[in-house]
C-alpha cells in the first residue's frame, strides 16, 4: 500500500514541542504544519461544502465561523461552486414510532425540527446564502449525500474535488466527507473551519479522517493551493 500524503497531523512535531493551543488554532499557523502538504491533483473543479451551520450549533462554531466566511468569500470571488446543507426533521419523523435513526438515538426533544429557531441558518451564513442565491440541501442524517440531490448537483457542475467545512467535525462533516471520498471525489477537510462539541471530539474526528480518507488542511492553505491550480 502506498504511503498516505504527508498532512497536518502526520507532520506534527512531538507534543512537547507543540504550542499550548487547541488544534483549531495551530492548524491555522503559517508554519511547516500547514505548508508541508503536497500539491494534490491540480486543475480539478472544486466545490465548497458548508455543513449544517445552524443556530443550534452556534456555540460550537465561534472559532470556525470566521474561517468558514473566509472560504465562502474566496469561493465566491473565484466563481467556484458553493453548496450548503441544513439538518432537520419533519413532524412525522419526530412523532412515535420513530423511523429515523438519529431521532431514535437522540430522542425527539434533542433533534432539530424543521422550521424551528434551532434549525435556522446562522445569520452570517444565511446572509451569504441569500446574497449568492446558493443551494441549500436539506438532510435528515449525518451524511449529506444520503437521500439528497447533493451528488447530482456536484456532478452537474462537473466537480471533482470537495472542500468540507462546518459542524460537527466528527459527525456530519466527517460522515459527509467520507461519503464524498467513497463516491470518487477528492476530499479535503478544513480543520480550522470545523467545530464540534469538544476539542477532544474535534481532534479525534480530524485524525480519523486524515488517516484513511483525505488531507486535513487549513483555510489559508486551501486558498493558496487553489490559487496555484
Amino acid at each position: 500500500m502506498a504511503s498516505p500524503p504527508q498532512s497536518v497531523y502526520t507532520s506534527l512535531p512531538p507534543p512537547s514541542l507543540l504550542p499550548s493551543k487547541p488544534v483549531t488554532s495551530y492548524l491555522d499557523l503559517k508554519s511547516p504544519l500547514t505548508q508541508s502538504l503536497p500539491s494534490l491533483s491540480p486543475g480539478m473543479a472544486t466545490a465548497l461544502l458548508v455543513i449544517d451551520m445552524q443556530s443550534i450549533f452556534t456555540p460550537m462554531t465561534t472559532r470556525a465561523l470566521p474561517n468558514i466566511l473566509t472560504l465562502i468569500t474566496y469561493f465566491q470571488r473565484t466563481s467556484r461552486p458553493l453548496i450548503f446543507t441544513q439538518h432537520g426533521h419533519t413532524k412525522e419523523e419526530l412523532t412515535p414510532t420513530f423511523h429515523n435513526q438519529l431521532v431514535r438515538k437522540w430522542g425527539p426533544n434533542n433533534s432539530i425540527a424543521i422550521g424551528s429557531a434551532d434549525w435556522a441558518l446562522q445569520p452570517a451564513i444565511a446572509e451569504a446564502v441569500k446574497k449568492g442565491a446558493y443551494p441549500v440541501v436539506g438532510k435528515n442524517t449525518y451524511d449529506g449525500f444520503m437521500n439528497t440531490e447533493l451528488e447530482a448537483m456536484l456532478l452537474q457542475k462537473k466537480v471533482e474535488r470537495v472542500v468540507v467545512c462546518g459542524v460537527m467535525t466528527d459527525c456530519c462533516c466527517d460522515t459527509t466527507a467520507r461519503s464524498a471520498f467513497n463516491r470518487g471525489f477528492e476530499t479535503w477537510l478544513v480543520g480550522d473551519a470545523c467545530g464540534s462539541a469538544s476539542e477532544e471530539q474535534h481532534q479525534a474526528g480530524l485524525k480519523a479522517f486524515e488517516y484513511a480518507f483525505g488531507p486535513v488542511v487549513a483555510t489559508e492553505w486551501v486558498k493558496s493551493e487553489l490559487e496555484e491550480s
